[in-house]
C-alpha cells in the first residue's frame, strides 16, 4: 500500500489548488525579476568618470599638447567613449599653448565619436605588426607647450555663453603645466568659483605634484577622477556603484524567496504524541 486515503481530502482540494496558484504565480515573478536583473546588469557599467548632474551642458576641455603622449591616448578615447554614450551634451575646447572651439556647446553627446576614433587602437590585421593609432589632426600643427589656462578660460566664456543650460566644465588632462602659466591657471580657476561653474576633472595619469597642485587650488571636495583604460569596466551614473533600480530589484528577488519558504514550504507530517 502506497499511500492512506484521506476521508477529508476532498476539503483540502481547494488549498492545494490556492497553492499551486501562489507557486505559479511565484514563480513567474522571480523568473522576471531574475530577467531584469540581466537586462540591468549588462547595461550597467562601473565607470570612474565623474559626470555632471543629468541634464547639464557640458563643455569638454581636452589637452592634446605635447606631453600628453600616446600612452594615454587610450584613456581620451574611453573618455570620450562615455561621454559619447551619455545622454548629455557637450562643447569640446582643445588646447594645447592655444585654445580653440571644437565642438559648439549644446553639440549632442554621439556627435564625440567623430573623435574617439583618433585615440582608439585600430584591430590587429597583420600578425607580428602591433596597431598604431591613427594620426589626428592635432599631432602636428597644433601639438605644442602646454597652457592649461588656455582651454580652462575658453570653455569658462562658452560656459558662461550657455548659462540657461546648467553649464559645466571637464577638463581632460595630465596637468602638466608650463611653470610660467601656473599663476594663470590659479586666476582662471578663481573666476571659476565666481561665476559658479562647476569643474570637474579627468586626470591622464598625473604626477602626483601636479594633481596636488589642482586639488590645493579647488579645495577638498575636488572631484579628479583617474581616467580608465578601455579594457576597465566603466559607471553611467555619475555616482558610480550599482543603480537603484538593480538594488531594488535584487531586495525585491530576496523578497520573494522568502515568502516562498514562509507561506509555500512542504507540508511535513509527525507523530501524534
Amino acid at each position: 500500500m502506497s499511500s492512506i486515503p484521506l476521508s477529508d481530502a476532498p476539503a483540502l482540494r481547494r488549498v492545494i489548488e490556492r497553492t499551486d496558484a501562489l507557486r505559479i504565480a511565484l514563480g513567474v515573478l522571480l523568473l522576471a525579476l531574475l530577467g531584469a536583473l540581466a537586462v540591468l546588469a549588462g547595461q550597467a557599467r562601473v565607470r570612474t568618470l565623474h559626470l555632471l548632474p543629468p541634464g547639464s551642458t557640458a563643455i569638454v576641455a581636452l589637452d592634446l599638447s605635447a606631453s600628453v603622449s600616446q600612452d594615454t591616448y587610450a584613456r581620451i578615447g574611453a573618455t570620450l567613449s562615455d561621454l559619447a554614450a551619455s545622454k548629455g551634451r557637450y562643447g569640446v575646447v582643445v588646447f594645447s599653448d592655444t585654445a580653440y572651439e571644437a565642438l559648439p556647446p549644446g553639440t549632442r553627446a554621439a556627435e564625440l565619436k567623430s573623435l574617439v576614433r583618433y585615440f582608439t587602437l585600430p584591430t590587429q590585421t597583420t600578425p607580428g605588426f602591433l596597431p598604431t593609432f591613427p594620426v589626428n589632426p592635432w599631432s602636428r600643427a597644433f601639438s605644442a607647450g602646454t597652457r592649461i589656462s588656455t582651454g580652462l578660460e575658453l570653455a569658462r566664456q562658452l560656459a558662461l555663453d550657455t548659462r540657461g543650460h546648467k553649464p559645466g566644465v571637464i577638463l581632460v588632462s595630465d596637468l602638466s603645466d608650463d611653470p610660467n602659466d601656473l599663476r594663470r591657471v590659479a586666476l582662471t580657476l578663481l573666476a571659476y568659483r565666481r561665476d559658479g561653474i562647476p569643474l570637474r576633472i579627468v586626470a591622464l595619469n598625473p604626477v602626483l605634484a601636479d594633481e596636488q597642485f589642482f586639488r590645493r587650488l579647488l579645495g577638498p571636495d575636488t572631484t579628479i577622477s583617474d581616467a580608465r583604460l578601455p579594457e576597465e569596466s566603466s559607471v553611467v551614473s555619475g555616482r558610480g556603484g550599482i543603480p537603484w533600480a538593480l538594488g531594488g530589484l535584487a531586495l525585491a528577488l530576496v523578497a520573494a524567496l522568502a515568502l516562498n519558504e514562509l507561506l509555500l514550504a512542504r507540508v511535513t507530517w509527525r507523530e501524534s504524541r
